[in-house]
């Protein structure tokens, strides 16, 4: 922030010193020489900015890659331990609990391919990385059979009900206590029920004392607008829901 300050801040008192001279000095080619050097200070300060902003741009994609790539490691790493229980029960002729380990196996399958079929880049990159950027509490994406938010929404409700989402989020890990050692698990059920998306979400681990007062305020601090409403959950307790209008 300081060296953003820097170079608006000389052009500043260049310009003022350059006025002041020019009030004592009515020469043509004195004129001349100030529109070229304002010019020359103008050029300086947009090349700064630029510099500044693609190495910005170049920072942030950086974090994206290493996002990226932690996310892909935690994959591996998950669908090796199934492979690895997979060959256990191969080797020791436990033939019996192969069905369960491939039906856990077709299920996390399932569930990927609907995150990716979202069609939201920003929501399915979050809840794909979500376990890498969050260790405080467990998600568990339950999603409709072929919901595609990216063709229901339009792209203005789409971002915010992306925003929204993570939001909520956030608000429920820092939400009501677990057993010590636990993680506090939350779930999310994507759907669309007639004209709108719908994601509800439910605290399993919490009471109703203990977030009542926190729910009551996040309903009353909610700042998305018109285009996502949110809402109690009824009858579950701790449970919220967010609503928006389908565009088709």
């Amino acid at each position: 922030m300081k060296h953003r300050l820097m170079m608006p801040g000389a052009a500043v008192l260049l310009s003022v010193a350059l006025l002041v001279l020019m009030y004592f000095m009515r020469s043509p080619i004195f004129y001349a020489l100030l529109g070229l050097c304002l010019l020359l200070v103008f050029a300086g300060y947009i090349i700064v900015e630029q510099r500044k902003a693609a190495e910005e741009r170049k920072q942030l994609l950086e974090s994206v890659q290493r996002m990226a790539a932690a996310t892909l490691g935690h994959h591996r790493h998950d669908w090796m331990n199934e492979l690895q229980i997979l060959y256990g029960y191969i080797q020791l002729g436990k033939y019996d609990k192969l069905k369960d380990c491939v039906e856990r196996i077709k299920e996390r399958m399932a569930a990927d391919s609907k995150i990716s079929r979202l069609g939201i880049p920003s929501l399915v990159f979050y809840l794909y990385s979500f376990r890498e950027m969050n260790g405080s509490i467990q998600l568990d994406v339950q999603i409709q059979e072929d919901l595609t938010l990216g063709e229901a929404l339009a792209p203005q409700d789409a971002e915010q009900f992306t925003e929204a989402i993570m939001e909520t989020i956030r608000f429920y890990q820092y939400t009501g206590r677990s057993s010590w050692g636990e993680l506090p698990k939350l779930r999310l059920e994507l759907s669309r029920l007639g004209g709108e998306i719908v994601a509800v979400f439910e605290r399993e681990d919490c009471t109703a004392a203990d977030s009542d007062t926190l729910l009551q305020r996040y309903l009353e601090e909610w700042k998305y607008g018109n285009a996502v409403t949110v809402e109690l959950a009824d009858p579950a307790p701790n449970s919220l829901r967010l609503r928006v209008a389908c565009a088709n």
